[in-house]
């Protein structure tokens, strides 16, 4: 008979068992599971609900049950249906009927609730370090690029001449955008909702903060219903999630391109590649490949726990059995991801002769001939035209702007100078961008500072946070 089993007259169809159960993927809960039992059985110890003796027996027997779970002898089952049944049934085994107490005072619905909190909060803080591993690794190719230009892009066309490590640092900003959101959602997981019971409290005389104190949470959700009805902390992670994985993707597009023969700007170590079971001189970028690939599975499972609490009244509903697997998956998609990035950004090779040879021929410098012109009292418009001329001018004649001779530049307005070939030069077009977040090179080095500071606040933060609940003592 099942723990709850008393008002049933039969047992479950087998393929109900098979069905609804969750034991094959919620196990990943477990130690959280055994974690919040711990803390609530001493709560009803200090409340006086069971007694000191019993307490100590339940404590001892979870985590007996917790070493069984991590050696992988324990026997976890589909007839218990979910990870709190099973653990319950291990210690009733363990330490006999007076296991049966340790469910006193709380429900599986707030019980699932307070252990994806506690899963969440850990993953939360393990992405987050992983995240900041990634930025110090741009970082650190950004500070060795601060004098390396680049084709700057629009529609995939060349548009400027930026400095490489102003194309880096603007991923770093991104992950850094991401890290703020994870923090920022902080408060919102870290918040207890054991003690609202199935849906309306508890007739026990139990203390919530004795319980959000042992546990490290910041407070106790105020709402009995919501708090066993919400999963907006779930969402807020996958949209989170998905953020980081589009920027990946985005990473991920741009280094598959830049290590194309057609691009050649940079190659990523062997140990980043695959080969071709048929065509031997092939190094295939499949780390980055698969990333970007990737990205439909983190979007899908975000709008799959919308579409899943859409139409949910409350309290609880077995609906919410559906939110998760999506976040387990969620979670190692994106710690896969982060924990292979840092480290082939670190070991890429840059091909900075490749680079600067692609903007010295092409017409990314053009605008700058327009701000001349504007500069010589030229209407801008009128510049616009002038310089739309020249450049086709030069396409015709099978020549970039550089190697036009003074003759032929003021063919198109007499007001261009020798000085020209100073202004239209590659290291001089970025420079001249010396604006606050621009690309010229002290720009950009201001700029590294900047990550470095936002960096060092955010690994801080981390180590608090990790701190905190390592100090944790839960008996």
């Amino acid at each position: 008979m099942k723990l709850w089993g008393g008002r049933f007259t039969k047992p479950t169809n087998q393929l109900v068992d098979e069905y609804t159960a969750s034991i094959s993927f919620d196990q990943k809960l477990a130690m959280f599971d055994i974690q919040g039992s711990l803390a609530h059985v001493s709560m009803l110890a200090d409340c006086g609900i069971i007694s000191q003796d019993d307490a100590i027996v339940i404590s001892q027997g979870l985590k007996k049950v917790a070493k069984q779970i991590e050696a992988g002898t324990a026997e976890l089952t589909v007839s218990n249906e979910d990870i709190h049944m099973n653990i319950e049934k291990l210690l009733i085994d363990q330490v006999g009927a007076v296991g049966g107490k340790l469910h006193t005072g709380r429900s599986r619905n707030d019980q699932v609730a307070l252990d994806m909190r506690l899963y969440l909060r850990d993953a939360l803080l393990q992405i987050g370090q992983l995240l900041t591993g990634l930025q110090q690794a741009l970082i650190t190719q950004a500070k060795a690029n601060t004098e390396t230009i680049l084709p700057g892009y629009t529609h995939l066309q060349r548009a400027q001449p930026v400095l490489l490590a102003h194309h880096l640092l603007a991923y770093v900003f991104m992950f850094q955008r991401d890290l703020e959101r994870l923090m920022d959602s902080w408060k919102r997981i870290n918040r207890s909702p054991l003690g609202a019971g199935a849906l309306a409290g508890t007739t026990f005389a139990i203390d919530r903060e004795y319980v959000a104190t042992k546990l490290g949470f910041d407070s106790i959700t105020e709402n009995s219903l919501d708090s066993v009805s919400d999963r907006d902390f779930v969402v807020e992670f996958l949209a989170a999630a998905s953020l980081i994985i589009t920027h990946l993707s985005r990473l991920s597009e741009e280094l598959v391109q830049w290590s194309s023969a057609e691009f050649n700007f940079i190659e990523l170590d062997d140990a980043f590649c695959t080969g071709s079971s048929m065509m031997p001189q092939k190094k295939n970028p499949d780390v980055p490949e698969l990333v970007r690939g990737k990205t439909g599975r983190v979007y899908g499972h975000l709008i799959g726990m919308l579409t899943t609490l859409k139409g949910l009244p409350l309290a609880y509903n077995k609906d919410m059995q559906e939110d998760k697997e999506g976040m387990f998956d969620t979670v190692e998609t994106i710690k896969g991801a982060l924990a292979l990035f840092a480290p082939m950004i670190e070991t890429m090779q840059i091909h900075q002769k490749e680079m600067y040879q692609a903007v010295a021929q092409d017409y990314s410098n053009a605008t700058d001939l327009a701000d001349y012109l504007v500069q010589k009292g030229i209407p801008f418009r009128e510049a616009h035209a002038i310089v739309g001329q020249t450049v086709l001018y030069s396409i015709e004649q099978k020549k970039y702007l550089l190697e036009l001779s003074l003759g032929e530049f003021q063919q198109f307005s007499k007001v261009i100078n020798h000085d020209i070939y100073q202004v239209l030069d590659p290291k001089a077009v970025v420079n001249a961008r010396d604006v606050a977040g621009g690309t010229a090179q002290k720009r950009v080095e201001s700029q590294v500072e900047q990550a470095e500071a936002l960096l060092k606040q955010s690994q801080l933060w981390l180590e608090q946070k990790i701190t905190c609940l390592s100090q944790l003592t839960i008996t």
